[in-house]
């Protein structure tokens, strides 16, 4: 007989199922959040690694192709252009794969791979293109050529980082079983984008230089890889899903294009701006970039822990927020130099803040509004591919919109005002539009007809002439009280004037002298002119001038203006791929004073430029690059000259001038090797022709020029010692800005008294013969002593002494000169000049300084003969 279950334990049975059941169901809970919390590092490193390559790659490019505004447009929508593809073509894979981390894995090692690849590839095929594109491309050809480069070498790993976003988002979705994760995915993304590049920029390249940086970044795509392929897929991946809808919505479409292009064209203006009133290095470039990111990883963030629905009511409001923050924006950006003054002594730091107080607020409305997008995206087809590719697409096109459209159009401030129209614009329509839009657009209006002040800092009592705002830069002529006339650069870097045109037009006599018959003389740089159109008073040379800014070149006529026949041939062009595209020879090629600290300055003095120009010589000739010692520090100038002696091992250093304000040095090479010929040198100065254009600079005899003398290859080599070289792999002097930014606030003739301490020049090394040495050798030995006492005196002034306090405190260290070599005319002129302005005042000052200079030169009869005529006195 069968009997009846027992309830009782049917009962406990079913306890114990429901037990192990919710057991089993914690486990595969906790395993899910185990999954989630594992890629959130996963995700960051991604963004990490993403940003870095963008970094290196960029800074790559622009050593080939130059910093030319179409270059630099050419290479960023190539490198946007990449991301685009790749995340329309990678998003039906991604959105089908049973096991998206698989894929996602196979991305990053795809990227790692072609990032260890680019250290050979990309500077190789950069070489290739600059000889193809010439010396003078059109404006077309060269933005074409340049989005070609990035386009076609890195489209491997472009295509591969377009996808990878695609690939995490729907990682995290089934690690966390839930759809909404789109703008928490991309926020945590680019807060690894903003580690990238602060990292990356401060630390990574100056340590490890280019190609141990793409290593570096090699191995965090594998670490990514590794870790997506332990996180695993989930318990069952959601292979089964609807189908996906497409985006039907125009609007909706032209809404997630739109935002691409507006929020790059907001960070290029902003960017624009602030190279205007912060000091435009490498560091203020990664400052600016992290503030962005920072404001776009926060907004993502935000929307996704706010919950909100990505419905047009929310559309709205945070289009019309978007808007509103880029006009605040605009408000603060004329006053940020103020800003930039109070923080000035906190370094980058300071500079941070600056970028942060510019940035913050609009660029975290953007991320949620993007946050917003990417996830009605994701909710309608179930990834974010399209999302990324059509806004990608956006911003392709954004840099060249900003830099060729809106900023010669309307200039970079009144284009802020023009992309917040352009978000307001793309509010969907509805009653509550008008409200959202009303206060954005009346801040607008109020703006527009009370436009900022002028950036240009004018000095009181001076006068703003003549403005070019551009897409390279803005250049300004300005008036000081005094009525000299100078060249100002974005605000604050002064490119020479009209008291500086002296000096000027020696620094092109110098190395034009130098040369036994100069024919072609090549520029490169020429700031207000005067350098290259003093290259002009030489008899018989051609000369060619090479400018990076079409706003300079457009203002060279307020400071040189010579006649039509004579007027050299000056190109727009970057240097470095001038030379490199060049195919021509040249007698003489000088490069102007290129601020070291300034961003893209520094790849100006590398071995690789610097072998380039070698090329470019025709035998037997001089390269002569001056250096800025008011605006360089001991290390930069050291790893400058390092470089510059293993292109020129015959190599020299000359000054330009004997001013501690602004104290120049040339470092000369030449084609082949040669000793000064001094009997050569005197016969050129003698040429009536030549004369003419040189004495009224000073250039009178032989000595006036040798006398210039520091040092040749020897003591070059022992006062730079061992150290590491600026290279294009290691751009030392472009990660040393910072200190090349306080060199500025030091003592302008620092560096110089270093330098004539520690190089001893040698007459056996400029000399030709043995004769000669021996006649010549003592006079300049004596001469080059007198003229570092000279230095030195004028070094130890106090202040800016006046009339009778200038003579008591200068005369002393130049009658020291004077007595060191009696023949040093730059001490013995200003004595007889100081002597004669006593004559009206004290004449028994002006006495007793006439015996001192009559004794200290006994051989010189200026001094006597004026004491004889005022005062009868012959020899006491």
């Amino acid at each position: 007989m069968q009997s009846e279950p027992d309830g009782t334990a049917i009962a406990s049975a079913d306890r114990f199922t429901h037990v192990v059941q919710d057991e089993a169901g914690f486990a595969r809970a906790r395993q899910a959040a185990n999954r989630a919390w594992a890629l959130i590092p996963i995700v960051t490193a991604s963004g990490f690694a993403g940003l870095g390559y963008e970094i290196v790659w960029t800074r790559q490019l622009s050593l080939a192709l130059g910093t030319e505004m179409m270059a630099v447009l050419g290479v960023i929508a190539g490198f946007f252009g990449g991301l685009a593809l790749g995340a329309f073509a990678l998003d039906r894979p991604i959105r089908r794969s049973q096991s998206p981390s698989r894929i996602y894995a196979i991305l990053e090692a795809v990227i790692a791979v072609w990032g260890l690849i680019s250290v050979w590839l990309l500077p190789a095929a950069g070489r290739a293109l600059a000889p193809l594109l010439g010396t003078e491309p059109s404006a077309v050809l060269l933005w074409a050529g340049s989005l070609a480069l990035p386009t076609l070498v890195l489209l491997p790993a472009t295509m591969a980082m377009g996808g990878t976003l695609a690939a995490l988002e729907r990682m995290t979705r089934q690690a966390r079983g839930e759809a909404r994760v789109t703008a928490g995915v991309y926020g945590a993304n680019t807060a690894g984008a903003l580690a990238g590049t602060l990292v990356s920029t401060f630390l990574l390249i100056p340590a490890l230089r280019f190609s141990g940086t793409l290593l570096c970044l090699a191995a965090v795509n594998a670490f990514c890889a590794l870790g997506a392929l332990a996180v695993g897929p989930a318990a069952k991946a959601d292979t089964e899903q609807r189908r996906p809808e497409r985006i039907r919505d125009v609007r909706f479409t032209i809404t997630l294009f739109a935002t691409g292009l507006l929020g790059i064209a907001f960070e290029v203006l902003v960017v624009r701006l602030a190279a205007q009133v912060m000091e435009d290095t490498v560091y203020t470039f990664a400052g600016l970039l992290a503030a962005y990111l920072l404001g776009t990883a926060a907004g993502s963030l935000l929307w996704q822990r706010s919950g909100r629905d990505a419905n047009d009511g929310n559309l709205r409001g945070l289009l019309a927020a978007t808007a509103f923050a880029c006009i605040t924006a605009a408000a603060f950006a004329p006053y940020a130099g103020r800003l930039v003054e109070l923080v000035s002594t906190a370094d980058v730091f300071g500079e941070l803040a600056v970028a942060i107080s510019l940035f913050l607020v609009p660029a975290t409305a953007m991320g949620a509004l993007f946050g917003l997008l990417a996830q009605r995206v994701s909710d309608q087809r179930g990834s974010v591919g399209s999302a990324i590719g059509i806004n990608s697409l956006g911003a392709c096109i954004a840099p060249l919109v900003a830099a060729q459209v809106l900023i010669p159009g309307v200039g970079a401030w009144t284009a802020l005002l023009a992309v917040a129209l352009g978000y307001l614009l793309l509010l969907p329509p509805g009653r509550s539009a008008l409200l959202w839009s009303a206060v954005p657009a009346m801040l607008a209006l109020v703006l527009w007809l009370n436009p900022a002040p002028s950036l240009t800092r004018v000095p009181s009592g001076g006068k703003l002439l003549a403005v070019r705002e551009g897409p390279m830069a803005t250049a300004s002529v300005v008036d000081d009280a005094a009525g000299v006339r100078y060249l100002e650069v974005n605000g604050h870097f002064r490119m020479g004037g009209t008291s500086s045109t002296r000096s000027d037009y020696r620094q092109a006599m110098l190395p034009l002298l130098l040369h036994e018959a100069p024919q072609r003389a090549l520029f490169l740089g020429i700031g207000t002119g005067a350098t290259v159109v003093g290259g002009t008073q030489m008899p018989g040379v051609s000369v060619r001038g090479v400018e990076l800014s079409r706003e300079v070149v457009d203002l060279l006529p307020w400071f040189v203006n010579p006649p039509p026949t004579s007027a050299p041939r000056v190109t727009v062009a970057d240097a470095r791929r001038y030379v490199a595209a060049d195919t021509g020879q040249h007698d003489v090629i000088v490069a102007d004073l290129f601020h070291p600290a300034l961003d893209g300055s520094g790849a100006l003095y590398t071995v690789e430029h610097f072998g380039a120009v070698k090329r470019r010589l025709a035998s037997g000739g001089i390269f002569c690059q001056w250096l800025p010692l008011y605006q360089l520090d001991l290390p930069s100038l050291r790893a400058i000259v390092r470089g510059f002696l293993d292109i020129y091992p015959d190599g020299s250093a000359w000054l330009n001038h004997y001013s501690v304000r602004t104290p120049m040095l040339a470092l000369i090479g030449t084609q082949g090797g040669r000793h000064l010929e001094t009997g050569a040198l005197a016969a050129r100065l003698g040429n009536p022709a030549i004369a003419s254009a040189v004495r009224p600079l000073g250039f009178e005899a032989p000595i006036d020029l040798l006398g210039q003398y520091l040092g040749g290859a020897r003591a070059l080599s022992a006062f730079a010692g061992e150290g590491p070289r600026n290279t294009d792999d290691y751009p030392f002097v472009t990660f040393d800005a910072r200190r090349n930014v306080r060199a500025l606030n030091a003592a302008p003739w620092s560096l110089l008294l270093a330098i004539i301490k520690d190089i001893r020049p040698d007459p056996n090394e400029l000399l030709a013969d043995g004769a000669e040495r021996g006649a010549l050798g003592a006079r300049l030995s004596a001469y080059w002593a007198a003229r570092n006492r000279f230095l030195e005196a004028g070094a130890s002034l106090p202040g800016d002494p006046r009339g009778a306090a200038l003579i008591e405190a200068a005369s002393p260290g130049l009658i020291d000169a004077l007595r060191l070599s009696p023949e040093f005319d730059p001490a013995y002129g200003p004595l007889m000049g100081m002597a004669r302005s006593l004559l009206g005042s004290d004449r028994a000052a002006a006495a007793r300084l006439l015996r001192k200079i009559n004794d200290a030169a006994p051989s010189r009869r200026e001094a006597r003969d004026l004491l004889l005529r005022e005062f009868g006195l012959r020899n006491e």
